[in-house]
């Protein structure tokens, strides 16, 4: 049998860039397949608009798979919307029903301005990481890399940090907008592999300063942030990360 389609309100944030004045407008989408992803449905949407020479909704996408972390929606009052574990582009209409009013809005931070209606500019993601989150001295090829052990416990561990795609969630849920989640993720990924160590102590004191500056707020420890991860990265790493950067302190 043939899932039967939704009929779903829509109040989307439109705003022409970050200087412009920003408001809710109200669209009406009909027939929606419970089946289609959220971004399907903006896609439709957008063709509608499209059709009536109205200007279509701008929202970041790319892969669509859950990986390239563009997909950032806020989406009744949740990063990435009303499920866990998943980004917008993961997240499908079935966790909505018909007749729901629907409230989508762009990440709000100081660090993350507004370009267009849905869409923001996360370079601060970038420049952070290309204060520190990188090893630059010389390990060799794979085969190289591969011959050096490492322990699984810190394996493990760097391959759940590593995980992290740098959408932005964890700033969106964080009350002070605070990336210690995302800076947390990337200095532990290197701190527990070897090639990482040798760079450790100016990697962290690096990215946390570049942090700070960019205009993020400090960790009040909520959890929030792991809450609404897609990736479930643990706050764990924030412990991490704090012991590094102490430690490059004291050292």
């Amino acid at each position: 049998m043939e899932s039967k389609g939704l009929n779903l309100t829509l109040k989307i944030w439109r705003q022409e860039n970050a200087k412009a004045k920003g408001k809710f407008v109200t669209y009406e989408v009909k027939n929606i397949s419970p089946d289609c992803s959220f971004l399907e449905m903006l896609d439709q949407l957008n063709e509608t608009l499209v059709e009536k020479f109205e200007m279509p909704v701008c929202f970041d996408h790319d892969c669509r798979e859950g990986i390239c972390g563009m997909c950032s929606l806020y989406i009744n009052g949740r990063p990435h919307g009303n499920d866990s574990g998943v980004t917008t582009c993961q997240l499908h209409m079935r966790k909505f029903k018909d007749g729901d009013t629907i409230y989508i809005e762009p990440w709000r931070a100081k660090a993350f301005p507004v370009i267009r209606d849905l869409v923001v500019d996360r370079s601060a993601f970038d420049k952070i990481i290309q204060a520190g989150g990188y090893v630059s001295v010389n390990t060799g090829g794979v085969p190289d890399a591969n011959a050096i052990a490492i322990r699984k416990e810190n394996a493990d561990l760097a391959m759940d940090a590593a995980q992290c795609i740098g959408c932005g969630a964890c700033v969106a849920a964080c009350k002070n907008a605070s990336a210690m989640l995302f800076v947390s993720a990337k200095v532990s990924h290197l701190a527990l592999l070897p090639q990482g160590k040798i760079e450790a102590k100016e990697r962290v004191e690096a990215m946390v300063s570049r942090m700070d500056e960019l205009g993020f707020g400090n960790c009040s420890n909520t959890g929030a942030c792991e809450a609404e991860c897609p990736k479930e990265i643990k706050i764990t790493n924030i412990a991490r990360l704090n012991r590094e950067y102490i430690c490059s302190k004291l050292g």
